[in-house]
């Protein structure tokens, strides 16, 4: 299957996880060849306005600057999406109850495993994380 309908299907499992409230943290990480972007994190921020995210872009150079954005998760899942097999291969998302690693390998096929939780509970981020 395209990787694209596998990481739609994936997503519905992040939205999910955040209605249940065991959202913890989810992660970009597998880099194709060595980009400046190093990794991209999304930590949750449960407030009374609703549920956000901090993104937070993660870059190799020192002179290059970390970027952070309080944003929608409908927002962040644009940015991840346009970023999935261009700068990377894996997204990992952690829940309380499981992990989930989506996967599009070399023929542009997606899949995803579930694994035991990495998290017991959930921090939430702050801006200067």
């Amino acid at each position: 299957m395209p990787y694209q309908d596998v990481f739609l299907i994936f997503w519905k499992l992040v939205t999910e996880s955040v209605e249940e409230g065991n959202f913890a943290k989810l992660t970009m990480a597998k880099t194709i060849g060595k980009p400046n972007l190093r990794n991209i994190f999304v930590r949750p921020i449960y407030s009374e306005d609703g549920f956000k995210v901090l993104l937070k872009l993660r870059y190799r150079s020192k002179e290059t600057e970390d970027q952070t954005e309080e944003l929608t998760l409908d927002e962040a899942f644009i940015i991840l999406k346009s970023h999935l097999k261009t700068s990377f291969l894996t997204v990992v998302l952690f829940t309380t109850t499981k992990d989930v690693l989506f996967k599009v390998n070399k023929k542009g096929v997606g899949s995803f495993t579930e694994n035991p939780p990495t998290f017991s509970d959930i921090t939430q981020a702050k801006i200067d994380d």
